[in-house]
């Protein structure tokens, strides 16, 4: 009656903790194990305890090894006393002996108790952790427990999910006992149990609530083939269809909008766009722009960018608030989209066409220009080269008596004020050195005058002196 008592709480514990019956009759074992060596085993010896999973008898076994010479007797035993149990067994055989179970004390008691319910606890992270590994980037449902500025913890029935401050949508606000659909980004092994990290900013969250919501998605009838999401604002999504004859932006909106607006309202009013996805890209980077017009795309396949020219009255609508929709479709497309007006590029083009035209009338010019005046033109160049080498330079290198001759053909009519011939060198250079020599002469002249009125002052006293004696 005890052992079928026993085994009715086992099976109600095992039910409880939402447990295998192993896993549950494994705990119990090691926890008896801990308790038998407490109260009169030591934990050199090597015991161990089974029960009967049916009829919950437990069976108490010592296992030795067998030796000659036994150093250590905890675990060793004499080979004549183990052939008194089994007259096979030999030296280097394990020799399993069934031995009953003490009878425990409280101390023991409780510290069974503890280990139990410490294995118990680690079998259900280990299996909290398996069930839900296995559901990374699905959407599962929580209530939300408590709020902090860090993050918040929901509810998720067996344990709890974290949302960081990333993967909070930032207009949304948070309330004990709200009810979400939360996005698992992942699933991490820790030493307080597994660690889950939920989203509501993920852009697969909006990807999984179509296809929970649209069973045309679900079944495969409509694919989705990119979704762009700026969480809690605005969103984009590119869809297609494999079977002719179905529309697949009408069966994601719904009739009168419901189907989009059941997503709409599980995210808190954030609004979506559903375009249709095309292979051409300037067919596709024109749908992303919708709800605004295009006039034309014109594609950089190198630089993978995309000039899309957009009427005037939709210009502001095609980039959207802030750059919003633009920014979205370009990450919906993959292109790097700029926008302009149809205004703005025929004034470009004008511009480029008036430039055009101007320089080719100056290149017609410069060409008649240049029949004209070929020889000067390279006459002109010459004297270039000449500057450079500088003529009076080599005017005062060069010997007294030579005269330095520069070649008429290198003077050109540009620039008649560098002409110098070598008479007009020569006469120069003449004119400076009788300057020199007037100078000098006549400062010989002033000296010579200084002097004779200095010896005149010397004199005229020594001639009064002679007459005054006479």
């Amino acid at each position: 009656m005890a052992k079928t008592e026993f085994m009715s709480a086992l099976m109600q514990l095992a039910a409880e903790k939402n447990l295998p019956k192993e896993i549950v009759l494994t705990a119990l074992e090691s926890a008896m194990v801990s308790a038998y060596r407490k109260e009169a085993y030591t934990h050199g010896e090597d015991i161990s305890v089974k029960i009967n999973p049916v009829s919950g008898e437990v069976k108490l076994s010592l296992k030795k090894i067998v030796s000659e010479l036994p150093e250590d007797t905890y675990r060793e035993i004499l080979l004549k006393d183990a052939r008194k149990i089994d007259l096979t067994i030999k030296v280097g055989d394990t020799l399993t002996q069934d031995i009953p179970p003490p009878n425990a004390g409280r101390i023991p008691a409780q510290i069974a108790k503890q280990v139990i319910l410490q294995k118990l606890h680690d079998a259900e992270r280990g299996a909290i952790y398996e069930e839900f590994v296995g559901k990374e980037g699905e959407i599962i449902t929580g209530t939300v427990q408590r709020v902090t500025p860090e993050h918040v913890m929901v509810d998720i029935g067996k344990t709890e999910a974290v949302i960081p401050t990333n993967e909070k949508v930032p207009i949304e606000r948070y309330r004990p006992g709200q009810r979400l659909k939360l996005y698992i980004v992942e699933v991490a092994r820790t030493s307080k149990g597994p660690q889950i990290i939920a989203s509501r900013a993920h852009r697969n969250l909006l990807r999984d609530l179509l296809i929970l919501e649209i069973p045309e998605i679900a079944s495969g009838l409509v694919e989705i083939k990119a979704v762009a999401r700026e969480a809690g604002y605005r969103s984009k999504v590119a869809v297609t269809t494999r079977q002719p004859g179905i529309d697949p932006v009408g069966c994601c909106v719904g009739l009168r909008g419901i189907r989009i607006q059941n997503i709409v309202n599980e995210l808190n009013g954030e609004k979506i766009d559903v375009v249709q996805w095309s292979d051409d890209p300037k067919v596709f980077i024109a749908n992303a722009l919708s709800p605004a017009q295009v006039l034309s795309v014109t594609l950089n396949q190198a630089e993978t960018t995309a000039l899309v020219k957009a009427p005037d009255k939709h210009l502001s609508l095609a980039i959207g608030k802030e750059g919003q929709n633009v920014r979205l479709a370009a990450k919906l497309t993959g292109w790097r989209i700029d926008i302009k007006s149809a205004s703005e590029l025929e004034a470009e083009k004008a511009a480029i066409k008036g430039k055009t035209a101007q320089e080719e009338e100056k290149g017609k010019a410069a060409v008649e220009k240049g029949v004209i005046l070929a020889q000067p033109a390279e006459l002109e160049e010459v004297v270039f080269e000449e500057e450079a080498v500088e003529a009076p330079a080599a005017e005062e290198q060069a010997p007294s008596g030579i005269e330095i001759i520069l070649p008429l053909e290198v003077v050109t009519p540009a620039q008649p004020s560098k002409i110098r011939f070598a008479e007009e060198i020569l006469a120069s250079k003449s004119g400076k050195a009788k300057k020199k020599d007037t100078s000098k002469k006549d400062t010989d002249g002033r000296e010579d005058a200084v002097k004779g009125k200095k010896a005149k002052h010397k004199k005229a006293p020594y001639i009064e002196e002679e007459e005054y004696a006479g």
